[in-house]
């Protein structure tokens, strides 16, 4: 089992490795000059859109429905966890934020792309029911002889959805979350196969399988109306309380993005030489940056696709502010309280220890375990919308991948609800990692779709963005 396991770790920084990084980030950048800029110059407009929905237009939910959607399953464990694992000590340091922005400056003009596809090409049958997404794109854009090339992607999301990022992770960042602020010493435990478990874990594991379930089974609209209240709730309340940390220490602010800067570029490395240094803290950064927003995995045109639009270039403006918001504004305030305190230098933190260290610290003048509490409920809700929204993705690939079977749906979705209620007590390595490496291979069909018809998002959008330059 060892060896097994060090082998699947070896393929996994393969997939994960620079190839696919460099991948994905030239997808961005070929995007961005195909595009003209247009999440600078028409980010304005996608702002103004992502209140505003159509008034007309096929779909099953609004289109700030389908971008909540989307966002439920990006902004969660990895905007908390996975920005403080990405800049810590042992990993690429402050200067790792810098180059996760530099990673969603280009990924925002991946996410327009992937949103405006999504809506071309998606399927729309007589009940109204709307499949679209990588699947459809490739198939419909790049022809039908491309179509073994999507069943490809709807397999390895599926398998993302149920082994990994939508279930297992997640689970066990809210497990965590909530045992570490109810019961950090474990001292009420239960013996669950052979294993001490903490009571705070088992009724957390019984009370999230039965949210799920409520929701999930109520299908894209029932996902869509729950993420529509908590996502942009739970955003607006971890803004502002790192707004509060960052001007309450606002003194520590011009410290902070010289440590940001200087470590982005090796004037002060964090590890090894100059240029060691700026290769840890460059890959960290760009490779947290992709996981955070996932922009080019093809995982939000699937949410976009059911938007109720008639204009695929609207709803692409649209799903380009979810990378926007997920980590320009969500990953930076974590990023940036975490330098602003110092945490980061800390070796004996790590993951979700380092972000609270700092909100601890940062938020000084509130009594007891306020700013744990805090960052504890965002974590736990940032968790429970990822795992809905990759329920909807998982179904959606299944779909695909079945030629339309309602059985096998139900039968995926009551699998998925069972693997959130077993999530806290999975020990198991190689299955974080088997998930990890499933959700670098589904990039990649996505990534050769958006290379294949990255001119007719630029034809089309110049068109019609010359017809409609009054918006």
């Amino acid at each position: 089992m060892k060896q097994f396991t060090e082998f699947l770790g070896q393929v996994d920084n393969f997939v994960w490795g620079v190839p696919l990084i460099v991948l994905i980030l030239s997808a961005g950048i070929y995007l961005t000059f195909r595009l003209r800029l247009i999440q600078v110059i028409h980010l304005p407009k996608a702002l103004r859109f992502m209140v505003k929905n159509e008034d007309e237009g096929e779909g099953e939910v609004t289109s700030f429905g389908a971008l909540c959607t989307a966002l439920s399953a990006t902004i969660g464990t990895g905007n908390i966890v996975g920005v403080a694992t990405a800049i810590g000590v042992l990993a690429g340091g402050p200067g790792a934020l810098f180059w996760m922005w530099l990673a969603a400056f280009f990924g925002m003009a991946t996410k327009y792309s992937e949103g405006f596809l999504a809506v071309k090409y998606r399927k729309i049958d007589e009940d109204g029911h709307v499949l679209g997404g990588p699947f459809y794109y490739i198939e419909n854009g790049m022809g039908r002889n491309w179509r073994w090339l999507g069943k490809i992607f709807a397999f390895f999301g599926a398998c993302v959805g149920l082994f990994g990022i939508g279930t297992f992770t997640q689970v066990q960042g809210i497990a965590s979350a909530v045992q570490g602020f109810f019961d950090p010493n474990k001292a009420h435990t239960v013996s669950i196969f052979g294993a001490e478990y903490s009571y705070a874990i088992v009724v957390s594991a019984v009370i999230l399988a039965l949210c799920v379930g409520l929701v999930v089974i109520g299908g894209i609209k029932r996902i869509a109306s729950v993420s529509q209240i908590i996502v942009p709730f739970m955003a607006v309340i971890y803004v502002v309380a790192a707004l509060v940390l960052i001007i309450a220490n606002i003194e520590n602010v011009p410290g902070a993005f010289v440590e940001i800067f200087e470590g982005a570029f090796g004037v002060k490395p964090v590890a090894g030489g100059v240029l060691a240094s700026i290769a840890i803290a460059m890959q960290k950064g760009v490779a947290r940056g992709i996981f955070s927003n996932e922009s080019g995995l093809g995982s939000a045109p699937i949410a976009a696709a059911a938007a109720q639009t008639k204009e695929p270039v609207r709803q692409g403006l649209v799903s380009m502010t979810g990378t926007f918001i997920d980590t320009i504004i969500i990953c930076t305030m974590t990023g940036l309280s975490i330098v602003m305190m110092g945490t980061w230098a800390d070796k004996s933190l790590e993951g979700v220890q380092v972000t609270t260290a700092a909100w601890q610290k940062g938020l000084y003048f509130l009594p007891g375990d306020v700013a744990s509490f805090i960052l504890m409920i965002c974590l736990v809700f940032f968790a429970f919308t990822t795992i809905l929204g990759w329920n909807y993705y998982g179904e959606r690939c299944l779909e695909y991948l079945f030629n339309g079977s309602k059985g096998a749906v139900k039968v995926y979705r009551w699998l998925y609800i069972l693997a959130v209620f077993i999530g806290p007590y999975m020990t198991v390595a190689a299955v974080w990692t088997i998930a990890d490496i499933f959700n670098g291979l589904m990039a990649i069909p996505n990534i050769i779709a958006l290379f294949a018809l990255g001119g007719v998002v630029a034809k089309d959008t110049r068109e019609y963005l010359k017809k409609n330059k009054e918006l």
